[in-house]
C-alpha cells in the first residue's frame, strides 16, 4: 500500500500538507530543524549545521540532546520513515515534487532552456506559474536560515526579472511597465531591473519618463551609496537620448550551437595521491541526490587545490557530455574576457558576440541552461570574479579553487565548501617517494626530510623533489 501523500510548503509560510490535511507545527525550534532538513532534502544535514540553523551561533550545552529531542517530535507528527538517523545527522527523504522549492526551481531551468531555444511564449508561461507558487517570504523569523532565505529570494527575482524581459522582448512592454515600477520600488538598488523599466517606457513611446527614471536612478544611488549608475545602465540612457533604431527590435535569436563539445581541462597534476576523502566529499556534493550547483575549495597555496580538481573533473568526465569549460581567475582576470572565450567555445561566433555585457551574460546562460557542462574556475579571487560566470543550466555543475573562503559567494549561492588541508604524513611519504623514484640514489633519510620540510604541502614537496633532480 502507498504511504502518505506530502506537500512541503517553504516558498512562505512553512506549512506540511499530509494526504490533503495540514498538520500543526507550532514549536519554532522543530520549524527550523524541519525547514532545513527540507532545504537539503535527501541529503545528509549534520548535527553541527542543523545546531547553528537553530541558535545562530549561541547555542547551549545541551543542544545535541535539544535537536534530537526536536527530531523525535518531528517524526511523531510525520510519519514513520520521513526522517532518517544517517551519520552525522539525519536526512529527510521527499520526492522533489513534494516541496514547492525543488519544483520551483525545476520549473524555472525548464523555462531557461525554452528561452535558450527561442521559444519565449512558452518560457514565459512557466515562469509565471513558478513564481505564482511563492506566498510570501520564506523563513522570516529564523535567524540561522537568513542566507538560505536571501538565496532563494535571489532566485526568486532572477526568475521574475528572466520573465519580464522576455515579455518585454514579446513586445508587452506596456503590461510590464507597472510591475516593474512596484520592483523597482522594492528593490531600488537593482540596476537590471531598472535598465527594464526604462526599455519598457521607452519602448512604449514615453521616452521623457525612460530618461527621467534614469535620472532618479542615478540620483538614488549616489545618496544612498555614493556611485554612479553602472556601465549598462549609462549606455542604455545615451542609446536613449541618441533614439538608436535596435532599442524598438526585439533581441536576435539565440544561437543553436552545432554539436560542438568544449574539452577545456588542462592535464591532471601527477602523480596523485590520498585526497579520498576530499573526491568522495565532490561526489557528494556535486553528483548524489539534491546535489548543489557548485564547489568551492578553499585552503592556503601550494595545498593541492587545483590538483585535487582537476583530477576530480578528470575522473568524472563522463557525468557531462555537453562540455568542460575550464578558465584560470589568477591575477584578477576580468571575467568578461573569460565570458567571451566560454561563449566562443559554446559555438557562439566572434561576430555574434552581443557588445552590451549584460546581453553577453543572458546568452551565455541561454547557451548552457539545456546542457550537462562542468566549469572549473580555478585561483578564484573573490566572489565578483565567479559570479557572472556561473551558467544557467540546472545540470551544470561549478568548482571554484580559491585561497580565501569566498563566504559571501558561498552564502547567496548555497555552494558546498571544502576546507583542503595539507597531506596527512602517510600520503606526503608515498607522493615524496613517487616523486623521488624507486630508482633514485636517495635514500629513506631524504625521503623523511622531505616529508618534514614540507610539513604536508603537496607543492612545498614537488619543489623539494625537484631539486633533487638537475636534468
Amino acid at each position: 500500500m502507498a504511504g502518505p501523500a506530502f506537500a512541503f510548503h517553504v516558498l512562505g509560510p512553512l506549512k506540511v500538507v499530509r494526504d490533503g490535511v495540514e498538520l500543526p507545527m507550532s514549536a519554532n525550534r522543530e520549524l527550523v530543524i524541519l525547514a532545513s532538513l527540507l532545504l537539503n532534502a535527501n541529503r545528509v544535514m549534520s548535527v553541527e549545521r542543523l545546531i547553528e540553523a537553530v541558535w545562530a551561533g549561541s547555542a547551549p550545552p545541551s543542544a545535541w540532546r535539544q535537536v534530537a529531542i526536536c527530531v523525535s517530535r518531528l517524526r511523531r507528527t510525520l510519519g514513520a520513515g520521513v526522517i532518517e538517523t544517517s551519520s552525522p545527522g539525519y536526512l529527510l527523504r521527499a520526492t522533489p515534487d513534494s516541496i514547492d522549492w525543488l519544483r520551483f526551481s525545476a520549473m524555472v531551468s525548464r523555462a531557461r532552456a525554452l528561452a535558450g531555444g527561442g521559444r519565449a511564449e512558452p518560457a514565459v508561461l512557466l515562469l509565471r506559474e513558478a513564481l505564482a507558487l511563492w506566498q510570501g517570504r520564506p523563513f522570516e523569523d529564523i535567524r540561522g536560515l537568513r542566507y538560505d532565505a536571501a538565496r532563494m529570494e535571489e532566485s526568486r527575482l532572477e526568475a521574475l526579472e528572466t520573465c519580464l524581459e522576455l515579455e518585454i522582448g514579446l513586445g508587452r512592454h506596456h503590461q510590464v511597465i507597472p510591475e516593474l515600477l512596484a520592483l523597482v520600488a522594492e528593490w531600488p538598488l537593482r540596476e537590471r531591473v531598472r535598465a527594464q523599466l526604462m526599455l519598457a517606457q521607452y519602448r512604449a513611446g514615453r521616452r521623457a519618463e525612460a530618461l527621467r527614471t534614469y535620472q532618479e536612478t542615478r540620483r538614488y544611488l549616489l545618496e544612498q551609496i555614493g556611485l554612479e549608475p553602472g556601465p549598462a545602465l549609462r549606455r542604455l540612457q545615451e542609446q536613449i537620448l541618441r533614439d538608436e533604431s535596435h532599442l524598438m527590435r526585439p533581441p536576435a535569436a539565440v544561437p543553436r550551437p552545432g554539436g560542438l563539445v568544449p574539452c577545456q581541462l588542462p592535464p591532471r597534476v601527477l602523480p596523485f595521491v590520498g585526497r579520498a576523502g576530499e573526491l568522495a566529499a565532490l561526489d557528494a556534493a556535486l553528483l548524489g541526490d539534491g546535489a548543489a550547483p557548485f564547489m568551492v575549495i578553499s585552503g592556503p597555496g601550494g595545498v593541492g587545490k587545483t590538483s585535487l580538481a582537476l583530477h576530480w573533473a578528470h575522473a568524472r568526465i563522463d557525468a557531462f557530455p555537453d562540455g568542460q569549460l575550464h578558465a584560470c581567475l589568477g591575477g584578477a582576470a576580468a571575467p568578461d574576457a573569460v565570458l567571451d572565450r566560454f561563449l566562443r567555445a559554446l559555438g557562439v561566433p566572434a561576430p555574434d558576440l552581443p557588445a552590451d555585457p549584460d546581453e553577453r551574460l543572458a546568452l551565455y546562460r541561454s547557451c548552457t541552461a539545456s546542457r550537462r557542462l562542468l566549469v572549473v574556475l580555478d585561483g578564484a579571487e573573490d566572489g565578483d570574479q565567479v559570479l557572472p560566470l556561473l551558467p544557467g543550466g540546472a545540470r551544470c555543475r561549478v568548482v571554484v579553487t580559491a585561497t580565501g573562503p569566498l563566504d559571501d559567494l558561498v552564502a547567496r549561492q548555497g555552494a558546498h565548501r571544502a576546507f583542503l588541508r595539507p597531506l596527512p604524513e602517510d600520503a606526503a611519504r608515498e607522493l615524496a617517494g613517487l616523486l623521488v623514484g624507486a630508482s633514485s640514489p636517495y635514500g629513506d633519510d631524504t625521503v623523511r626530510e622531505l616529508v618534514a620540510a614540507s610539513c604536508g604541502n603537496p607543492l612545498s614537496l614537488r619543489l623539494a623533489a625537484a631539486r633533487l633532480h638537475p636534468r
